[in-house]
């Protein structure tokens, strides 16, 4: 499973406390939601878990091992903002080919055109890009997906496109996806169960 054990963050010794004692399991095959009010700390646990930040204290591990530092990540997180997670200066085709190029089938079922490829990020639309994204961390070394907001910023067919590829892949190939929303609807649709950030508690329904 991925695992985290009592994490606690702060940027500098001097700073309050973003995060506080936090743990968290997603097993394979399984989607759990985590939702919450904004600044409650749920983008941090998103990158900690998928070791762009590191915890001040406790630890996250993924199926027992620490998250790896020099090879691809098992666990993969997929921004809101598509534009802030890729290069603006390679071509699609080399953004996805950072792991192992997705099959053709899946850039087909996200209704990614080859056209694409051969363009720069900046060319393509808000939605298109997230598609490039989402093909990009669903690849064969992938185990667990984080999805913070992932689909907020899109229009309904795209949100709907993107969440039918992303649990039907999550069911084949058994990956853990951990859904971070404030929608309260999407994450009752999508999740096994759900974990709750509060100011004063955490509660696991």
């Amino acid at each position: 499973m991925l695992k985290a054990e009592n994490l606690s963050f702060r940027y500098r010794a001097n700073l309050p406390w973003i995060l506080r004692d936090f743990s968290l399991n997603v097993d394979r095959g399984e989607v759990v939601g985590l939702s919450g009010p904004s600044g409650l700390g749920k983008t941090t646990i998103g990158k900690l878990l998928a070791g762009y930040l590191q915890p001040t204290e406790g630890q996250v591990t993924c199926n027992t091992q620490p998250l790896p530092k020099k090879v691809y990540c098992p666990v993969q997180l997929i921004f809101q903002n598509p534009e802030l997670a890729v290069n603006p200066r390679w071509r699609i085709s080399k953004i996805l080919s950072e792991g192992q190029a997705p099959a053709i089938d899946l850039l087909a079922s996200l209704s990614i055109h080859q056209s694409w490829l051969s363009r720069y990020p900046h060319e393509l639309s808000g939605g298109e890009l997230q598609r490039i994204a989402v093909a990009r961390s669903l690849n064969p070394l992938t185990r667990y997906l984080i999805a913070d907001e992932m689909t907020a910023m899109l229009d309904a067919n795209t949100q709907a496109l993107i969440w039918q590829v992303v649990i039907n892949y999550a069911l084949e190939r058994e990956l853990g996806v951990l859904v971070i929303s404030h929608e309260a609807p999407l994450l009752k649709r999508l999740c096994d169960r759900m974990i709750d950030l509060s100011p004063t508690s955490l509660l696991i329904q």
